[in-house]
């Protein structure tokens, strides 16, 4: 039998400060749960501009690290020298303006137009990757020198070669900081899109248009590595054969890809209200404190931020891990590991589209804690699956369907939660405290693999998910 879902209840007649629009009326919503599917979203004209607006901004994130690479090893990476240095500088500027203005963004999106965010964060990033092959060209053989006790210690000894400077090449400085500024503005259209599905999705719905986005946030991230390398060639040659350097080509196909997001959220209908965005607001730190104090006054949203952070703090250390992984496996190499990660990614799909056609028969905690469970038995069965290649990529499937089932019902219950003019505070705590999470396992799982071993780890982020688990049983549904 089908369990009542909270969401299709009637709800207060309280008018939405921010929308008139009937979507966000929920007194409509049925009484009794009903197997929806994705066909409501689907029709959804107002949706669908932000959903074909989301892949193709999300494809451009995707592919942009891509070209990254491939500037780097153009550019800057010496004969016979490690691409990783480079690399992790270009991931470390990625992700400063993640921990730094998570929290700032949330409640300035709360002050903005949801809709001029979108466009104009990703028509602004589209011009910025177009100038990349200009001011590479004019910073070309150029170098910058920097103090060497500037530097740690452990860096200082590998630099004791120069006297007294190391020495940086101007266009590769000019990449980080066009890198930081990129992810800057990410921090702004990441909750003003999560802050948008509520406005223009019905309550009963927001299931099923978490799931297609979460689906479409996996399929992106593996078609986008998965074929970033190959489009960026076929620009390139196309780009010569019309006159323009390979760099330009390149960067033309991740600038299109933002510039296209843009233009067609031009096109999307939100139902804000001038009058919300010009009257007087209080100072923002004092914007960010209401946020914090509602969370500790909402446990049910508390609770279901601190399972995301669990989330995304087993993923990150899975990605650190998925090397050492796919090195102890029969037929895999080191470097293959992208296939652990392809798993995981397919299981999150799949998870997702289950949990969009069928997901509305559940309770929103009862998916989470059958997640939070599954993920711990996952990651017991991929620490003892390392002999076998198909079991471990089984595993990690199974793994990835499972956080589906936590990663989706949980950000649906912040979203139907939050009230309207508290959700770009919240969302912008979530992304904060998600980036932190993201970022303490990358520094932390390698080291510990190699104190401790693998297994032992595995089976640490499996007591993890359980943890996990007792927060999600702690989501009292109404």
């Amino acid at each position: 039998m089908p369990v009542s879902n909270p969401d299709s209840m009637p709800s207060s007649p309280t008018q939405d400060p921010v929308s008139d629009d009937p979507t966000d009326d929920q007194s409509s919503a049925p009484k009794q749960s009903v197997n929806r599917g994705f066909g409501p979203v689907l029709r959804n004209p107002r949706f669908l501009i932000l959903w074909v607006g989301q892949i193709f901004s999300q494809l451009a994130d995707k592919v942009y690290l891509v070209l990254m690479i491939a500037l780097i090893a153009g550019h800057f990476q010496g004969e016979n020298q490690p691409i990783s240095g480079w690399v992790s500088a270009i991931m470390i500027a990625f992700t400063i303006p993640a921990v730094l203005f998570g929290s700032l963004a949330g409640v300035y999106i709360d002050r903005w137009s949801k809709k001029g965010v979108l466009v104009i964060s990703n028509l602004v990033r589209g011009v910025l990757v177009l100038v990349i092959p200009s001011l590479i060209w004019l910073s070309q053989d150029q170098t910058l020198a920097f103090p060497v006790s500037w530097l740690p210690l452990w860096l200082r000894q590998w630099q004791s070669q120069v006297q007294d400077h190391f020495f940086v090449p101007l266009g590769f400085l000019i990449l980080l900081t066009l890198t930081f500024v990129d992810s800057t503005i990410t921090q702004f259209f990441a909750p003003a899109e999560q802050v948008t599905i509520p406005l223009i999705v019905k309550r009963r719905d927001l299931l099923s248009a978490n799931s297609l986005f979460t689906t479409t946030m996996m399929a992106m991230t593996i078609i986008g590595f998965a074929i970033g390398d190959p489009l960026l060639e076929v620009a390139a040659t196309l780009g010569k054969s019309l006159g323009l350097s390979w760099e330009t080509g390149k960067s033309l196909v991740v600038a299109l890809s933002y510039l296209l997001a843009g233009v067609i959220l031009i096109f999307l209908r939100t139902g804000e209200k001038r009058k919300h965005y010009e009257k007087e607001r209080p100072h923002v730190l004092e914007d960010i404190r209401d946020g914090i104090r509602y969370l500790n006054n909402n446990h049910r949203v508390r609770n279901a931020l601190m399972q995301l952070v669990i989330l995304f703090s087993i993923f990150a250390a899975l990605s650190v891990l998925a090397v050492r992984l796919a090195e102890t496996i029969p037929g895999l190499e080191a470097e293959q590991f992208g296939f652990l990660l392809a798993c995981g990614g397919l299981g999150m799909a799949l998870g997702a589209g289950i949990l969009g056609t069928w997901g509305q028969q559940f309770r929103k905690n009862q998916l989470g804690l059958w997640g939070a469970l599954g993920m711990a038995v996952s990651l017991v069965g991929l620490s003892f699956s390392t002999d076998s290649l198909w079991l471990t990529l089984l595993m990690t499937t199974l793994l990835g369907l499972c956080a589906a089932f936590v990663g989706v019902p949980m950000q649906t219950i912040i979203q139907s939660e939050t009230p309207v003019d508290m959700r770009g505070k919240v969302f912008g705590l979530q992304n904060n405290a998600v980036n932190i999470a993201l970022s303490l396992p990358l520094a932390l799982a390698g080291i510990a693999e190699t104190l401790v071993g693998l297994r032992p780890v595995l089976l640490t982020l499996a007591a993890l998910g359980v943890l996990g688990g007792l927060f999600t049983r702690y989501i009292e549904e109404n």
